[in-house]
């Protein structure tokens, strides 16, 4: 429709929100198209690309990311739903000059080939042992009334929405049993 108050307004300011959430302990506030994704808005408009566009369906968890402690997949979260809450990417699981101890295990058990799913497989790998920590079960997880030992087939379980294209999948078992041993 022409003329009239709806023309007054463009496209932009009447399909997009004001959002202010925390990103790796630093608060960003935004203007956002309200369709934006998390994935998005973290690699277009803050400049984190740790999160990598696999999938866009979230299908293959390359652009998993810590929302309020948990496991989620940006490409699947619209941004403006996340007014006051925090996010931490893999830029966020450790200092500057420093890897997490998580981190550090994947470089030690080579756990990447080509790179491309790590980012999304250290954030879940974090967000699956703080899991184990709060005591969830897993599909597999045999006795529920007992913390989950974290075997292979535990791990394997609990990070099967993480694919890696270059099937380092016995490296990033080892690099997590490693860090959970650990703990």
């Amino acid at each position: 429709m022409r003329g009239g108050p709806e023309s007054e307004t463009t496209t932009d300011e009447r399909h997009s929100s004001q959002v202010a959430f925390d990103v790796n302990d630093a608060r960003r506030e935004l203007t956002l198209d309200n369709r934006t994704t998390l994935l998005d808005a973290l690699r277009e408009r803050l400049g984190l690309t740790g999160a990598k566009k696999g999938c866009d369906h979230g299908q293959c968890g390359s652009c998993t990311v810590l929302l309020d402690g948990s496991r989620v997949k940006s490409c699947l979260v619209f941004a403006v739903t996340l007014d006051g809450r925090s996010v931490v990417t893999v830029e966020g699981l450790a200092g500057p000059d420093e890897l997490s101890p998580l981190q550090a295990a994947f470089v030690a058990h080579d756990a990447f080939q080509c790179g491309y799913c790590t980012p999304g497989q250290l954030c879940s790998a974090r967000g699956m042992l703080d899991e184990v920590t709060r005591g969830w079960p897993s599909a597999v997880t045999d006795d529920l009334t007992t913390p989950a030992e974290l075997t292979d087939a535990e791990i394997r379980e609990r990070m099967a929405g993480n694919l890696c294209r270059c099937a380092a999948y016995p490296h990033i078992v080892a690099a997590i049993r490693e860090t959970a041993t650990a703990r």
